[in-house]
């Protein structure tokens, strides 16, 4: 068939996570069960905040969002991988792949944006309690959530159309699972040096920025527990910034491997287990980090039980 004529003949070629051995079968239902698990944990999480009133405040609204943020992640990714395992079938549009590109950074950075707002949100309710609610308003909320959505947004859209603008001369297999700016790269036949730089400077922006507001946030934390007399006191303050903080680890160590790397230390391998972690494992575990040790959460989630037998 003439390829000139033929519109899969654009697509590009996804080589995936997994083969047809009976190990890979396993653990692709593995993972297929963990997508599950994360949808049910995701939409749990966001029901409970906005169905129960004693969830109706900043932290929580601000974790609804991380909860629809890493529902939107795992949905861009998991049903085309899926799909194609299970149809045979490695092919992906180039609007399939420029979508994946835009709705990644878009969450990922966006996701960064709203982690320093959380750990804001915490420097305020353990440093300056008695003006939480004035600090920490509604409008205030609101605001750091669209301009994490926003951030995000500009984020995926300057990459993703810019990574597609590119001549792909070369074979378009992509040696991934999914779309990523960087693997794209390795299919470019004109030179992409500028477009790399930038690249690189968008994740020193979309990482760093956030990341440092994060240290200054707890560093503040740190010392105003230190000074607490009470050591009930600086237990709770601590219980309530360790789940924040080890979500914050995992997201950002992984991030940082994969998109602050140079192109030279990139390994097909270990960028796949990396990316692995952040848009499988990660979004499965938020809601568990967050509902373990939180009274409110298990005490909304037995209402909610409650109210469901009793229908």
């Amino acid at each position: 068939m003439d390829n000139s004529t033929d519109p899969t003949a654009m697509n590009f070629i996804l080589l995936g996570l997994f083969d047809y051995t009976k190990t890979h079968r396993v653990l692709f239902s593995l993972v297929f069960m963990t997508f599950i698990a994360s949808l049910v944990g995701n939409i749990l999480m966001i029901l409970l905040i906005h169905t129960d009133p004693r969830l109706h405040t900043p932290m929580y609204f601000l974790l609804s969002q991380l909860s629809l943020m890493d529902l939107m992640l795992v949905s861009t990714i998991i049903p085309k991988m899926a799909a194609n395992y299970l149809l045979n079938s490695r092919s992906i549009s180039p609007a399939g792949c420029v979508s994946q590109i835009f709705l990644l950074l878009t969450l990922g950075g966006g996701e960064c944006f709203l982690l320093a707002a959380m750990s804001y949100d915490r420097y305020v309710a353990i440093c300056h309690p008695l003006r939480y609610h004035v600090l920490m308003s509604h409008k205030l909320c609101s605001q750091l959530i669209a301009g994490s959505w926003l951030l995000g947004g500009i984020d995926g859209l300057m990459q993703a159309s810019a990574a597609l603008s590119f001549p792909y001369c070369h074979s378009r297999e992509i040696d991934h699972f999914f779309c990523e700016a960087p693997s794209l790269m390795h299919l470019v036949c004109a030179d992409t040096t500028v477009f790399e730089f930038f690249m690189y400077i968008c994740c020193i922006l979309m990482l760093l920025i956030p990341l440092s507001l994060i240290v200054v946030s707890y560093s503040l934390i740190l010392a105003a527990v230190l000074r607490m007399h009470s050591a009930a006191a600086r237990k709770k303050a601590l219980t309530t910034c360790s789940s924040h903080l080890v979500v914050v680890g995992m997201f950002y160590a992984t991030l940082m491997v994969i998109y602050m790397r140079p192109r030279s230390y990139h390994s097909v391998g270990h960028s796949k287990v990396v990316s692995a972690f952040y848009t499988i494992f990660t979004p499965v575990l938020n809601p568990l980090i967050y509902s373990v040790r939180n009274k409110d959460v298990k005490g909304a989630f037995r209402n909610w039980l409650g109210k469901t037998h009793a229908m």
